[in-house]
């Protein structure tokens, strides 16, 4: 990027952008950069993406423009585009942005999502952390957000959240997008993801841990699932218990089990098979242990966004 000898050479720069948008679906982000104008204040970004980054969407903005009505006046600057489609909704995990983004993105018509499922949006904020803001000539560490997640005490379930009984099992990753093809077609609830663009070291032999959920009532246990905004399951083993991770800080209680040495080991070892395929997991709603099929079946992955 040219520096501007009088105008911040940030702030004076044009949108720029990859492709045009037409998923139903965006990912976007809207915080301060390490990067700082000529009177040394942090200088803020609009990053909106779609889930396979064929479209992406930067525009930066100075501190004193941070509001919902600017964030909606580039929303929809980005709509009227030939070609722009209206996306249902737009996912985002920084919570202490919500009450600006929630705003903005509802008076555009666009349904604001709490949440960590937005790789396509954490590697684009990884690349460019790389190769944009690190490069740049006004880049300053002491600028850089630091974003943490504030993870607070797991909250009790509600009922119709909650399954007869669970366990912990495993299968191999090629066995697992078989089962996905019911979710893919609609015969079950659920959620995959696009390994293909999520850079793992996993094949169709890699063993995916998992928890299965058991239920007589598996279909609406399935449905309520359904609707909340799935994270990740985590092995609590110092409560010993499970926890559901949802939106972007949600946690609840999801099941417990007895805290013995084979428990805990148990349950240390699969969190340990979790973290070697770096995060990757399943959740399943089913019947009982001997049903054949799901009737609800989640793939998450454990990643927190960057600290930018």
């Amino acid at each position: 990027m040219a520096q501007s000898a009088k105008n911040d050479d940030v702030l004076s720069q044009e949108a720029t952008q990859k492709g045009v948008p037409t998923s139903s679906v965006w990912e976007l982000d809207f915080c301060s950069r390490p990067i700082v104008d000529e009177r040394g204040k942090k200088v803020w970004e609009l990053l909106i993406c779609d889930p396979d980054r064929s479209f992406e969407y930067s525009q930066f903005f100075p501190n004193n423009k941070i509001n919902s009505t600017e964030l909606k006046k580039a929303v929809e600057s980005v709509l009227a585009q030939e070609g722009a489609v209206r996306p249902e909704k737009a996912l985002f995990f920084r919570s202490q942005m919500q009450t600006i983004i929630s705003r903005a993105l509802t008076d555009a018509g666009i349904q604001p999502v709490p949440s960590r499922r937005c790789f396509a949006l954490i590697a684009t904020l990884e690349d460019r952390l790389e190769n944009v803001y690190s490069k740049h000539p006004n880049y300053s560490e002491k600028a850089s957000t630091l974003f943490r997640l504030n993870m607070g005490a797991p909250e009790e379930l509600p009922d119709a959240l909650r399954g007869e009984s669970w366990s912990f099992v495993q299968l191999p990753l090629g066995a697992l997008k078989g089962e996905f093809n019911e979710v893919l077609e609609g015969n079950a609830f659920g959620n995959t993801l696009d390994i293909a663009s999520l850079g793992l070291d996993v094949d169709d032999d890699t063993l995916i841990p998992g928890v299965a959920v058991y239920s007589r009532r598996a279909n609406p246990l399935a449905a309520w699932t359904n609707g909340l905004e799935l994270a990740a399951v985590v092995a609590d083993t110092e409560r010993a218990f499970l926890v559901l991770e949802t939106g972007v800080n949600e946690r609840w209680k999801y099941g417990a089990y007895n805290r013995t040495q084979e428990a805990t080991e148990e349950a240390r070892a699969w969190e340990q098979v979790k973290q070697d395929v770096q995060g990757l997991h399943f959740l399943a709603v089913m019947t009982n242990e001997e049903a054949d099929d799901c009737s609800g079946l989640w793939l998450l992955l454990d990643r927190r966004p960057p600290n930018v």
